[in-house]
């Protein structure tokens, strides 16, 4: 489902641990990493959306998680044409999304990465809620930062973090943690 403009309505998901840290998944057989994140059925709300796409992408319940909030309106980013399917070419320009900051009150090892046919990501890990966005494809940056930024009011600040640090998790099959 395209919007008049040429954009397909998303929900963008941020997940985050007792620890402000932010759940990034590792695109399968690719070096980008990602926030989950998928379309919007037709006739489905977008909070629907979002824990459908918990499930299918990172196997966690409406159990696992509780909703910290969520960006006001749609952001936008294009595609550029290279990565559009050809069937779209011409009246596709990009997505529109609306994103949730989840905190994780399940255990990381809820986290399952193989509960679809075909999983969205092959790895996971946690890194502070400002890393670099330079492990994410360039044109979902802008977009990555302006969700981040409006997202971050909801978070407690923690004082004394330590920059950088990130943990992963290989899939390791059903548990989705190696």
């Amino acid at each position: 489902m395209i919007d008049r403009d040429g954009y397909r309505p998303n929900v963008g998901i941020v997940i985050c641990n007792w620890k402000n840290e932010v759940f990034w998944g590792k695109r399968v057989k690719q070096h980008s990493w990602q926030f989950p994140q998928g379309g919007i059925k037709p006739g489905e709300a977008p909070e629907a959306a979002m824990y459908r796409e918990l499930k299918e992408e990172v196997g966690l319940d409406p159990g696992h998680v509780k909703i910290l909030g969520r960006t006001r309106d749609w952001l936008r980013y294009e595609v550029p044409e290279r990565w559009v399917k050809r069937d779209w070419r011409g009246n596709y320009r990009g997505q529109k999304q609306i994103w949730y900051l989840l905190r994780l009150v399940g255990r990381d090892c809820d986290v399952c990465l193989r509960t679809s046919t075909k999983p969205e990501f092959d790895a996971w890990r946690w890194n502070d809620y400002w890393v670099p966005m330079d492990a994410v494809i360039e044109f979902k940056r802008e977009v990555y930062q302006k969700a981040l930024q409006e997202l971050a009011r909801y978070l407690r600040r923690r004082a004394g973090r330590r920059a950088g640090r990130s943990t992963d998790h290989k899939d390791a099959g059903a548990a989705g943690l190696g």
